[in-house]
């Protein structure tokens, strides 16, 4: 990686980035992130994300250390210089370093600020023609995902039972219900309606998630925003997992089980993955 890295107002060779130990980010997690996604060095749904990214510091109680505007300039800085024509721009602010360790808030807080590209691969072919392997577990995260967070131990613990049985993602359930996957949202086919869970403090707001519901707006297909029951789930003619860096992918078999009546990618499926791509390259083409 030669593309340099955004620290706390500098831009330094990555290998010359340093952070504190005493940051409360390395020692409770006490920060939030975002990952953007780049296509021909255009920030896809910027604003958007970095909407997101201000909700999360407002849920932790934690002042952003820049304005949009400024964000918007680093963003594009970024994207402008480094040296991959796609790539994922990541974000983090923490609440910074403090003289002692306590888990109560520093009276003076002085956030540290990180901007990083990292270059960015569409999954592989295979995963959207054959589709891809999933497993399920109980949802064991805290109460707040909707807060995108960079306390995610529990989501690296869900993500690795996935990895660990050679699938790509973990579905997740709280209580009967879908919540969402351990790095993506998940959508059900029924019918030929879309299901969506509803966005509440169980699951993050994805980017993904509201441009596939805003397809499924403009091009008249079916569907519902409610709670999904893991038996629903588990009866779906497709299942989907989405996200930034993924865009949309088809579940094909679950614990093992093949999703619908043939476990390959299904026919709504490929509507939405062409629609979603005919969006990406308008988005793109009207990009300054």
């Amino acid at each position: 990686m030669t593309a340099r890295v955004f620290l706390n107002g500098r831009w330094l060779p990555a290998d010359e980035a340093r952070v504190s130990v005493m940051d409360r980010g390395f020692l409770f997690g006490d920060g939030v992130y975002e990952v953007i996604p780049v296509y021909s060095r255009q920030p896809f749904r910027l604003e958007q994300h970095l909407a997101r990214l201000q909700q999360s510091l407002d849920g932790i109680q934690l002042a952003n250390p820049y304005r949009v505007e400024q964000w918007i300039g680093f963003v594009t800085q970024l994207a402008g210089q480094a040296e991959w024509q796609d790539q994922s721009i990541y974000i983090q602010v923490t609440r910074g370093p403090m003289a002692v360790r306590n888990h109560a808030f520093p009276a003076q807080i002085t956030p540290t600020a990180v901007l990083l590209a990292e270059p960015m691969s569409p999954p592989p072919a295979s995963q959207r023609e054959q589709g891809i392997d999933a497993v399920s577990a109980a949802d064991i995260r805290w109460l707040r995902c909707d807060l995108k967070t960079t306390s995610l131990l529990a989501n690296c613990l869900l993500r690795q039972l996935a990895v660990s049985a050679g699938c790509v993602e973990t579905v997740l359930f709280r209580d009967g219900f879908l919540t969402e996957g351990s790095a993506s949202s998940i959508f059900v086919v029924k019918h030929g309606v879309l299901l969506a869970p509803i966005k509440n403090h169980l699951m993050l707001p994805g980017i993904t998630y509201d441009v596939v519901l805003e397809l499924a707006v403009q091009h008249g297909l079916p569907h519902e925003v409610r709670d999904i029951t893991e038996a629903e789930t588990r009866a779906a003619d497709e299942l989907w997992m989405c996200s930034s860096t993924k865009e949309v992918l088809p579940i094909v078999t679950l614990d093992g089980r093949r999703v619908g009546a043939g476990g390959t990618p299904g026919p709504l499926f490929a509507q939405m993955y062409g629609w979603y791509q005919e969006f990406k390259a308008t988005v793109m083409r009207a990009a300054p």
